[in-house]
């Protein structure tokens, strides 16, 4: 997973000056933006690329993690002409199409377009079909920055759903700044906000104002379409598929819920047909001790017979990650960061190993109305506007904690369930058919996910994992893990500092201790007021009757595993 960072000068304002103050020292704007990329080096820790241009007044910084076009790709991409630059972090999931089209639409005294990555189809696109084209045909997740420098006009631009971080700020002198995480930003911008899933900038490098270009019709209507059990397998296997174009070493989280363990028996089955029978994909799962999760874990690894290992660890080396999980996922939302440390420590061991591409499951519950307390949704229309909010939330809560936990050891981490396609299949189903079902299998019983559990009810999975509960992530590691990191958090706070959390928190008042606690070292790191407005609590709905620990053992259906 890469990172990108760019500067642009308000010429108009500062007359073109290049040289800035730091420490009592004059800088140019070539140091002062490899010195602040580097606060995000982690993501890409095989090649920092930069391009500057004193001149035109910008620069573009590209930290890579080669994954495809490992001795071609090296960013930022400059076009034929020299004229259009690029810097981009993402894998981009249809390029070979892409790029087909490109050659299709070639004059006759044009050379075959080869592209050097999967990235820079974004500026072959660009070139030939215009702005407009581009991201009506683009499937990926992605961040970038593009700039023509023929027209002066600068293409800021992020996935549907915000698998990719991207954020933007403006300094004291009025340039204009954009980076893949916001640590980039702090110190330099006066104001720094998120670049909103789905839009894009093109136009004057002043002022970025993003417009939406991913508008489906689910987000604004209660869809009445029966599933297709069929199609619905279709989509995901089709999506899988497209997410392990990959030229080095890959493997799968796999915690034993429904959505990792599907994605992980898919690739297998994609997998074998290419490389024969012998092929074992890697696959991790992570936990204190006696977690719930490795049981069942352990059961799909043997089922599909994947190289599997368990990765522990203990509740003390869980609470000394508290800051570095701040840190890295830029958040003090509280599920966030309870999630965030057993995923900084599972990335460790695999980026250990030598694996740079891993496959997850992330998506599916807000998709399919995965979360427990989805049981309560008072009919179909909540529950589909429910869903709704989940999918454009996603940003704030596990697309952030996926992407920045795995990036923080310059792991790649792709999420099958939140290709574009399959989204915009499976949220154009009625919400009637998404909802728990109540009888399964001839039995009474409450549960979520259903129509998935029956696309995929044949040679994917043993019983036991298809139709085993919601366990959330944080959860399923151990029981005792978030008993523990509340009270430990909690221990830090007094009553009488917290009894004057909204007067000190004005924006998002922490409602527990622990919750304040993660808001002092959240502050510490970001002190900015307009960074602690970059964050969205995630709560399940209090008003459906639910209690507000986003926990899913706090939730009345949830069984012990």
């Amino acid at each position: 997973m890469c990172g990108i960072f760019s500067i642009f000068l308000n010429t108009e304002y500062n007359a073109g000056s290049s040289l800035y103050h730091h420490n009592n020292r004059t800088e140019s704007l070539r140091e002062l933006a490899f010195r602040q990329s580097a606060k995000q080096r982690h993501r890409g820790p095989d090649h920092s690329g930069l391009v500057v241009d004193t001149g035109d007044g910008f620069v573009l910084v590209q930290e890579r993690l080669c994954v495809i076009g490992v001795k071609t790709g090296s960013q930022p991409f400059l076009s034929q002409d020299g004229q259009v630059l690029l810097a981009a972090n993402g894998e981009i999931y249809n390029y070979r199409q892409m790029a087909k089209e490109i050659n299709e639409a070639r004059k006759p005294d044009e050379d075959v377009y080869v592209p050097r990555s999967d990235c820079d189809v974004i500026i072959g696109y660009y070139e030939k079909f215009g702005v407009e084209a581009l991201m009506q045909t683009i499937r990926g997740m992605f961040a970038f920055v593009l700039y023509d420098k023929k027209n002066g006009n600068v293409l800021v631009a992020r996935d549907p759903i915000g698998i990719i971080p991207l954020y933007s700020g403006m300094d004291s002198e009025k340039n204009v700044w954009v980076a893949s995480e916001m640590k980039c930003l702090v110190e330099k911008c006066t104001e720094v906000e998120i670049f909103p899933p789905g839009h894009m900038h093109y136009g004057s490098r002043l002022k970025l104002e993003p417009k939406c270009y991913y508008q489906p019709q689910w987000m604004y209507e209660i869809p009445e379409t029966q599933v297709d059990s069929e199609k619905l397998k279709q989509y995901l296997e089709d999506a899988v598929l497209s997410h392990l174009q990959c030229d080095v070493p890959m493997g799968a989280l796999l915690s034993g819920g429904l959505d990792s363990s599907l994605i992980a028996s898919i690739a297998t089955k994609i997998m074998r047909k290419r490389h024969g029978n012998d092929y074992r994909l890697k696959t991790y799962s992570v936990g204190l001790p006696g977690g719930p999760d490795f049981e069942f874990g352990r059961m799909v690894a043997d089922y599909i017979g994947s190289d599997h290992t368990e990765v522990l660890f203990t509740i003390d080396e869980g609470l000394n990650y508290i800051r570095d999980a701040i840190l890295h996922a830029e958040t003090y939302d509280i599920t966030t960061v309870r999630c965030t440390i057993p995923l900084l420590l599972l990335s460790r061991f695999i980026k250990s190993e030598g694996i740079k591409m891993v496959l997850s499951g992330e998506g599916a519950d807000e998709l399919f109305g995965g979360y427990l307390y989805f049981h309560q949704a008072p009919n179909a229309a909540e529950f589909h506007k429910e869903t709704v909010m989940r999918v454009k939330n996603l940003h704030y809560s596990d697309c952030l904690r996926a992407n920045k936990g795995t990036s923080a050891w310059g792991l790649e981490l792709r999420v099958p369930f939140l290709d574009t396609d399959f989204i915009d299949y499976v949220m154009s189903i009625r919400p009637e058919d998404r909802m728990p079902k109540t009888k399964i299998n001839g039995k009474v019983q409450s549960m979520e996910k259903y129509i998935l559990r029956q696309a995929f009810a044949r040679d994917y999975l043993p019983a036991e994992v298809l139709w085993r509960q919601k366990e959330q992530f944080s959860d399923g590691v151990g029981y005792s893990w978030i008993d523990t990191i509340t009270e430990y958090a909690a221990s830090h706070v007094s009553d009488a500092e917290f009894s004057k959390a909204a007067e000190r928190f004005p924006i998002n008042p922490p409602p527990t201790k622990e919750a304040f606690y993660y808001r002092q070292v959240f502050e510490e790191l970001f002190p900015h007021q307009s960074c602690a407005s970059t964050v969205r609590r995630w709560v399940p709905r209090i008003d459906w009757g639910c209690s507000a620990d986003p926990s899913g053992r706090k939730q009345t259906v949830h069984k012990d595993n």
